[in-house]
């Protein structure tokens, strides 16, 4: 729609438009788009009135949390593409956020100095940015719609969001799942026309790092018309099985092939393109970084690059269990336990179950590493060739989880792969099966998971045939899974079979290693640089209370690192996140009596700097030696 010359005039031909569709009954085509209107009906409908303010809806932060566990690929893919683009766009105003399926914000990073306060609020992790909460805007319209768009000042339907101008794409999973939203907004007069096709491009790449992470243990097959798309974000990808069996494919990859997403179940290699599967497997082993051509069913010609690792040359029968995986690099114990008094004990203990298959029950606060323990411990134990599996209970929903944990045969339910697929118990076979936060399964299927455990068996859905299983079992949770067996929420015999060991894992606060963590830390997330820490940060880091344990402490250092000039080796207070710096910055609070002073002393302070400054807020935080963000904050 053609931007009128001033907010003003956009804004009044807004109001006419929702004049004309609400009580006229008119259609107002000529000022917003089918979409616009649409949404402005849902937003009628579900009560919401353009002209009444309506505070953000912020969740809990228990809430919050919980949302970044169960989207936690998500959110540590998406962040290095956050990253690049906020580099990119950095100095114009904009604010880049990643919602989840239902309009939940999980990620915001850049410059919303143009809001006020509580419009910044609004943009923060934790805000509903759904329809039903926020009328028509980008993030909850690209949700209702599964399509991408821009709302662009007016075409808000709440009048107070009418300064912003959104710019969004959904985000699918390798399966064509709508998972979430990337959003770009920033200030309506500084609307850019080329903003949605930033918007497109970054959600074409965390889509593209979500289909290459779900099949890392596979071939992919990158593909295009034209040779030099090749490598580059427009490629079309097919995962592929050893067999030649198609597991996936990325929209690229079906629009080239011209395909629709539910007819790849049951395709093989030889429906999509002439020349065997074999042969290209052996053209690859000799030449591995060569482009191939190939001709598609159809008379296609494309270009094409196999990526992973190569299977070898089929001689003998099949293996019964599953090859043994890539070694994820984890920490040993020994790095573990290194520097901690409560981490030794604990290491010392868990040590002595290593060669034996009691199953170990850890537990402790979301972020705390509880993973990372679990990795560890099979890395150290006797079936560190085999499979470690991981599944998150807490992050799957409950329809899936049973296939995803048990497996299916051929043609159990709608939507079923035609070859039907082993559950996680069944990969695990030979070495470690992992469910974290399993004090979030249901109880039907921890009545299952009971009898998998007594039986040593597991039978798929679907069918009546029992497979046998050798696997070291380790649970996690960060409930105190006690009192939900008390209150009735986990089976008392269940918790009994998967507590063989229980090992209480410290809060990052409560351990006394965290220059130890902090060096390992830096390790892995430099890329071989040596980066070091200021005794200035390592000090501020000891007296926070890091309320999202190593997770968040880890997120810090990558954005740290990410921050540092070239040829920078120290991280200061500078390189950390805004929030991170402001509130590890926070002095202890002064007593009551003090409290007035102070403040009324802070407040002459800042009024007589701004007026020394003309008013310049930046000027004036310079001189304060704070950012423009927290004297905002003060002003208000």
């Amino acid at each position: 729609m053609p931007l009128p010359a001033t907010l003003d005039a956009h804004r009044q031909r807004l109001a006419q438009a929702r004049e004309l569709a609400f009580v006229q009954g008119g259609r107002p085509d000529t000022l917003v788009g089918e979409e616009v209107l649409a949404s402005w009906q849902r937003s009628s409908a579900a009560g919401l009135s353009p002209d009444v303010p309506k505070p953000p809806a912020l969740v809990p932060q228990p809430l919050l949390r919980e949302a970044h566990e169960r989207n936690g690929q998500l959110i540590a893919l998406a962040q290095p593409v956050i990253d690049t683009v906020a580099r990119q766009i950095r100095d114009s105003a904009s604010t880049l956020i990643l919602a989840d399926a239902n309009g939940l914000i999980l990620r915001s990073l850049g410059d919303a100095d143009f809001l006020s306060r509580a419009e910044r609020v609004a943009l923060c992790p934790g805000a509903d940015w759904s329809e039903i909460q926020r009328g028509t805007n980008a993030i909850g319209t690209v949700l209702a719609t599964s399509r991408a768009l821009e709302i662009v000042g007016g075409e808000h339907f709440l009048a107070h969001n009418t300064q912003l101008t959104c710019s969004a794409a959904p985000l699918f999973d390798p399966t064509g799942r709508l998972v979430g939203v990337f959003d770009i907004s920033g200030d309506y007069r500084a609307y850019q026309p080329h903003t949605l096709g930033l918007a497109r491009m970054a959600a074409q790449w965390i889509e593209q790092r979500l289909f290459e992470a779900d099949f890392s243990r596979h071939l992919l097959l990158a593909f295009h018309p034209e040779v030099d798309y090749v490598g580059v974000l427009g490629e079309g990808v097919i995962a592929i099985r050893e067999d030649g069996a198609v597991l996936g494919a990325n929209p690229a990859a079906l629009a080239i092939l011209g395909l629709r997403r539910r007819a790849l179940d049951g395709l093989g290699f030889a429906q999509l393109f002439e020349q065997p599967h074999a042969r290209l497997l052996d053209s690859a082993r000799r030449h591995p970084a060569a482009l191939h051509e190939l001709d598609a069913r159809g008379g296609l010609r494309v270009y094409a690059r196999l990526r992973g690792e190569l299977p070898a040359p089929s001689s003998g029968p099949a293996r019964t269990r599953p090859a043994p995986l890539p070694r994820r690099h984890a920490p040993d114990l020994d790095e573990l336990a290194a520097g901690d008094a409560t981490m030794a004990a604990l290491v010392t203990r868990a040590r002595k179950l290593l060669a034996h298959d009691i199953p170990i029950l850890i537990q402790g606060e979301s972020g705390a590493g509880k993973e990372m323990l679990a990795r560890a411990l099979h890395e150290a134990g006797p079936r560190r060739d085999r499979p470690f599996v991981a599944l998150n209970c807490a992050a799957i929903p409950e329809s899936l989880i049973e296939s995803e944990l048990f497996g299916y045969e051929p043609g159990a339910f709608t939507g079923a792969r035609r070859e039907g697929a082993a559950g996680r118990i069944q990969q695990a076979d030979g070495g470690t099966l992992f469910l974290d936060e399993i004090g979030d399964m249901p109880l039907a299927l921890q009545a299952r998971l009971l009898r998998v455990l007594q039986e040593r068996s597991v039978s798929p859905l679907g069918g009546d045939r029992t497979i046998a299983v050798d696997l070291r079992l380790i649970c996690a949770t960060h409930r105190r899974l006690r009192d939900e067996v008390a209150g009735g929420g986990f089976r008392e015999d269940l918790y009994y079979r998967i507590n063989g060991l229980a090992l209480q894992l410290p809060a990052l606060r409560e351990r006394n290693d965290l220059p130890q963590l902090v060096s390992r830390l830096l390790r892995e997330v430099s890329g071989g640089r040596e980066i070091g820490v200021s005794n200035e940060v390592l000090r501020a880091f000891a007296a926070y209370s890091w309320p999202g344990n190593l997770r968040q402490l880890h997120n810090a250092l990558r954005v740290a690192v990410a921050l540092l000039d070239e040829g920078e080796t120290t991280i200061s207070f500078e390189h950390l996140p805004d929030d991170l710096r402001e509130d590890i910055a926070r002095p202890a609070a002064p007593s009551a009596l003090a409290n007035d002073a102070l403040a009324q002393i802070e407040r002459e302070a800042v009024r007589r700097v701004l007026a020394e400054a003309g008013g310049n807020v930046s000027a004036a935080a310079r001189r304060l030696g704070i950012s423009r963000t927290t004297l905002y904050r003060k002003l208000h």
